[in-house]
């Protein structure tokens, strides 16, 4: 069963930073960030208008597979996040939909 977390990710680049070291440090984020989508562990990314910095939903099996995933990014260096633990609402009407 899958915990869920919703994660916020500020990033705060060195603003001296290399930019052919920018560039490729942004390209290895892009294609780690997609590989965890595709696998259905990170399904949903949001940006945060006006800001360096998402709003993420993980779906993880553990606290240990998150903060691997976490630690994994390119960018993690760079990063502050806040990280919340996600329940079901019971307001929520896909709780209510009949099974298929």
């Amino acid at each position: 069963m899958s915990q869920h977390f919703a994660v916020r990710m500020d990033v705060a680049l060195p603003p001296d930073m290399d930019p052919a070291e920018r560039a490729a440090l942004l390209a290895r984020e892009k294609a780690y960030s997609q590989q965890w989508q595709r696998s259905g562990h990170w399904p949903h990314i949001w940006r945060c208008v006006g800001e360096y910095a998402n709003l993420s939903v993980f779906a993880v099996e553990s606290n240990a597979q998150l903060h691997e995933i976490l630690w994994g990014l390119p960018l993690f260096p760079y990063m502050t996040m806040t990280i919340t633990p996600l329940a079901a609402h019971p307001s929520d009407i896909a709780l209510d939909a009949p099974a298929p």
